[in-house]
């Protein structure tokens, strides 16, 4: 049975054949998409974060493509960074990663990116901010590994973002 799964809203068909395949390697070779960063290879710096959903729920998850294999996305609705916003224009998380220079090298900030907007989404369907929002973010962007060490400024970015997205709604 053929695999099934779109990228940044392109629907894709692969060979059963190539369901070990990883993620990372399909959207790099097949698709020319190389914004989502290969890093350690074992999923464990979140450098490769993408978006993935599994219609009909409304509730993105992020999936470390370094050591997903196809297989496991079949179905599945997935998002790169280079599919996050229309070409030129940034999300309000990107505009504050700029604004703070959350980032020096930037490597890791794709990574970010994925992580923090799948938990600004999840902020967006919620009615007020989590109690503690500072261990909220840390659960959403606590694992992810960034060598040049801007974990403060991603951080406080994240922070003012989801406090701003509440302060529309108020």
């Amino acid at each position: 049975m053929t695999l099934r799964f779109t990228v940044n809203g392109v629907a894709h068909q692969v060979d059963p054949a190539r369901g070990d395949e990883r993620l990372i390697d399909f959207l790099h070779d097949d698709l020319d998409l190389t914004g989502t960063k290969f890093c350690c290879g074992i999923g464990v710096c979140r450098a490769c974060t993408v978006s993935t959903l599994r219609p009909p729920n409304d509730a993105a998850v992020p999936v470390v493509s370094c050591s997903t294999p196809l297989a496991m996305v079949d179905g599945l609705q997935i998002t790169t960074i280079e599919g996050v916003a229309p070409p030129g224009d940034l999300l309000p998380i990107q505009q504050a990663f700029l604004r703070t220079f959350s980032f020096q090298c930037g490597y890791c900030t794709p990574g970010f990116v994925m992580a923090a907007q799948i938990f600004l989404d999840s902020l967006a369907r919620a009615r007020a901010l989590p109690a503690d929002l500072d261990k909220a973010i840390e659960a959403a962007i606590g694992p992810h590994i960034c060598r040049c060490s801007g974990y403060a400024r991603y951080y406080a970015a994240l922070r003012d973002t989801a406090e701003a997205l509440f302060a529309k709604k108020g």
